[in-house]
């Protein structure tokens, strides 16, 4: 049951995001459209509780109730991030808004940009692995709760690996490409009257 029902708020997340949207910017009910995408976080609310529920009636701990923690761990994390991130892009392509900033794409700007990501995959894992330790603690076995624990060490090598990621543009940064530079250049120099 929970299998399906995390694969059902992952569709209902982008189906309520993309009529949010849509009335929003399509049909210009602001309001409404803000509505409905507040009711995204209800979704995880649902799922934690169907979770737990499916715990205490005695279900197996399956890898689909880590991914559950997963998925609640991601909303926590990249929620807000990407609803804003979408929301800009339809404010300018349907709405009257003006192009969405683009992060940085070279030098020590995106380092910082990709150290905040970092961040955010951090409170994934962290959030997850709370919601999964408490998990563990519920079902009181450690051989029965492997899943979770085994969704834990996902959560933290996915951090892990992102966190690599993030370091090689602090180490290694990009550069932007020597046309692209004097264009920079030139376009924030004043020429004299």
């Amino acid at each position: 049951m929970v299998g399906w029902l995390v694969l059902a708020c992952e569709v209902a997340f982008w189906v309520l995001l993309v009529a949010g949207l849509g009335l929003r910017y399509l049909l210009r009910m602001p309001r409404t459209g803000a509505a409905l995408l507040l009711c995204e976080p209800l979704l995880e609310l649902v799922l934690l509780a169907a979770t737990v529920i499916d715990l205490r009636n005695g279900a197996e701990p399956q890898w689909y109730h880590g991914l559950a923690a997963l998925y609640i761990g991601y909303t926590v994390a990249y929620g807000h991030y990407t609803v804003t991130w979408l929301d800009g892009h339809a404010r300018h392509r349907f709405g009257d808004g003006t192009p969405p900033v683009r992060p940085p794409r070279y030098g020590t700007a995106r380092a910082a940009h990709e150290g905040r990501l970092w961040l955010r995959t951090v409170l994934l894992a962290a959030v997850a692995s709370g919601l999964l330790l408490l998990g563990t603690w519920y079902v009181g076995d450690a051989e029965r709760s492997a899943p979770l624990t085994g969704a834990i060490r996902l959560a933290w090598r996915v951090a892990g690996i992102h966190g690599l990621i993030a370091l090689s543009y602090a180490v290694l940064p990009r550069r932007a490409p020597a046309g692209e530079e004097r264009e920079k250049a030139l376009a924030g120099h004043r020429w004299p009257h």
